[in-house]
């Protein structure tokens, strides 16, 4: 005897049916996305292996472009996959959730449909994992992500530094082409595989192009003065003596100073090496600075056939051509004089506030701060060049322009001939430096530049015959992928690793025909440059537009580097903040995290090893790990 269905049966039925309906419908328009994108992109994908993944990626693309967000929460309601882990196979997601729902409207089940569904789960996760392998090699027993650092020129020089780095659990060396030259690059290489072999660790060079060079122009040099400091409480009482290399070796006078690994470099004075000769350790030589007040150093330690060290116990300055009378123990001997050498010059401090002008020129003036009248007021306003001057026949008025990350925002005025006179919208409370070479980005113009410079096709030159990886800056088209590929093609580097950054708006709006273009040539990876990024969307925007540059890249199967600042506090001060660490153990669901230069980038590893692995073991991607938990 059948038993009629309750109303409240019937409304489940109907609306079981009705999701299952519209289920079918986003199945079957992104089905249609996927093949008008796949006839578009197959001429350009080489590779047999990478048209699966791409098939995945246009599928997502099609399932992104409709609000699913309503069938979500009821899929989620009756315990079904709410679609929203659905990125590294997408089709076969939706299968799986219709056949659920078929099954629980009563319609007969397809055991080889759902069979044919969990093989290519398990494929597609295979195939991210593969290319990560193929563009970084093996991964490190205890994690899966892998990290990469960025090399201060010191690597050149320092084995040790560099094998430090491969040992604590660098898995990519990056080199910025911007910097350095070529002699130093094959230093730090060689330094590199020296280390791999020690070790028995692996470890990739990835080397950086330059491209378009959208940076400031050099400063003026200021007066040639060393400056000695002595530490002071915060009574003003001295509580250490400066210290100052007496040097004969020729080099120049300069400031004391940190190298790129943090390490302290003392002032040096430029003396003659007969005089410097005559030092005994504890001896005296007096002088009086460029203020006309008398000062003694004392005579420490010999370094060097050419150096010795020496104290001084009250601030001095000094300039080219001051006496330093040498006074020995022995009252018989004679007072030996010389005098100070040639003193390398420092450049001008450009302070900018909110209000002030500052010119952008084409013409390559070194930089200079603005001429100031009696009254504190500004008569000729700042100004300093911008390295690729075509850029300004761009810019309109009311644009912005973002220098040094953002740090310091202007808006333009006006441009003319000699060129664009901009308006600082935000600095520090204080006012903030400019200095030579630093970021320029602007977000509201349309810039029709070179992918590839002159310096770049050089440099690639050494970068195809060295490293692993070419790391590909302001890539913005398709357009672009080919000139880099045709470029390598040319070089015989037709399987050299490639890392397309995203830091432009352009960039990012095109970012799927960058990875087809890559992809389906090289090995690819795409890197989140989150700085320069940042200033072109707004910081705002920052945090959604990683996520979803990952999760395109996931249904890619290409790996993504999560890189900019992270840990910078500690890299840079050895101190990271709260808010660093949230943001390295986010970077987990990345394929690799990097980590910029800096004095404590060793302790940084160890931290980020650290984080990285443990919440490995909470989360693959945006999948929550169910690991058993102790309160």
């Amino acid at each position: 005897m059948s038993t009629a269905k309750s109303p409240v049966d019937q409304s489940g039925d109907e609306q079981l049916h009705k999701l299952l309906q519209d289920l079918r419908h986003f199945r079957t328009e992104s089905e249609k996305t996927q093949q008008v994108l796949l006839k578009s992109w197959k001429p350009h994908i080489h590779s047999s292996e990478f048209l699966p993944s791409a098939a995945n990626m246009a599928a997502y693309i099609g399932l992104r472009r409709q609000d699913i967000r309503e069938i979500q929460s009821q899929l989620a309601a009756i315990g079904l996959s709410s679609l929203g882990r659905t990125e590294g196979h997408v089709l076969a997601n939706l299968d799986a959730v219709i056949h659920a729902l078929e099954a629980l409207t009563g319609k007969p089940q397809q055991l080889k449909k759902i069979l044919a569904t969990a093989q290519t789960f398990s494929e597609n996760g295979n195939d991210l994992a593969h290319r990560t392998q193929h563009l970084f090699g093996a991964a490190p027993r205890h994690r899966s992500v892998r990290i990469m650092v960025t090399f201060p020129g010191e690597a050149a020089t320092d084995y040790t530094f560099v094998r430090e780095l491969v040992q604590r659990g660098m898995d990519c060396a990056r080199i910025n082409c911007a910097h350095d030259s070529a002699e130093a690059w094959q230093k730090m290489i060689a330094n590199v595989r020296r280390a791999e072999q020690e070790t028995g660790r692996n470890c990739k060079v990835m080397m950086d192009l330059a491209g378009p060079k959208l940076r400031t122009g050099p400063v003026a040099l200021d007066q040639s003065i060393v400056h000695l400091r002595p530490a002071r409480n915060k009574r003003g009482v001295i509580i250490a003596p400066a210290n100052v290399i007496l040097d004969a070796s020729g080099l120049q006078g300069c400031n004391a100073s940190k190298d790129g690994l943090g390490r302290r470099l003392p002032a040096r004075l430029g003396v003659a090496l007969d005089w410097l000769q005559r030092l005994r350790q504890d001896d005296t030589i007096k002088f009086t600075d460029l203020r006309g007040k008398d000062g003694m150093l004392t005579v420490g330690e010999r370094l060097s056939e050419f150096e010795v060290m020496a104290s001084c116990e009250s601030s001095a300055y000094f300039e080219e051509n001051i006496s330093l009378k040498h006074i020995a123990h022995s009252k018989h001997h004679p007072v030996f004089e010389t005098f100070i050498g040639a003193i390398a010059a420092t450049t001008m401090a450009i302070l900018l506030r909110e209000g002030d002008l500052l010119r952008l020129t084409r013409e390559a003036l070194p930089g200079e701060p603005a001429e100031i009248d009696e009254a504190d007021n500004s008569i000729i306003p700042a100004h300093i060049s911008c390295a690729q001057p075509a850029v300004l026949d761009h810019l309109q008025p009311g644009q912005r322009v973002l220098i040094d990350d953002g740090h310091i925002s202007t808006a333009v005025e006006s441009v003319d001939a000699e060129g664009a006179l901009l308006r600082v919208t935000r600095a520090k409370a204080l006012g903030s430096k400019l200095m030579a070479e630093k970021g320029l980005n602007f977000p509201d113009t349309d810039l029709d530049l070179p992918a590839l410079t002159d310096k770049d096709l050089r440099d690639l030159d050494f970068v195809a015959a060295h490293a692993d990886i070419a790391g590909y800056s302001f890539v913005q088209s398709a357009a672009d992928m080919e000139l880099l590929i045709g470029a390598l093609a040319e070089r015989n580097a037709g399987r050299l690793g490639i890392v397309a950054k995203i830091e432009t708006k352009k960039g990012l709006h095109n970012l799927p025909e960058i990875i087809v273009r890559g992809a389906g040539r090289h090995p690819f990876g795409v890197m989140i440059a989150r700085g320069d990024l940042a200033v072109e969307i707004g910081y705002e925007k920052l945090a959604e537009t990683q996520e979803e540059i990952m999760w395109l890249c996931e249904s890619a199967h290409v790996p993504v580097i999560w890189a900019t600042q992270v840990l910078e506090g500690l890299v840079k001060e050895n101190m990271p903040s709260r808010a660093e660490v949230t943001d390295a153990a986010m970077a987990e669901r990345a394929e690799c995290i990097m980590l910029n230069k800096g004095p404590f980038v060793l302790d940084a590893i160890d931290v980020l090893d650290h984080v990285v692995a443990r919440m490995q073991s909470h989360q693959q991607k945006k999948s929550s790990r169910m690991r058993a938990l102790h309160w």
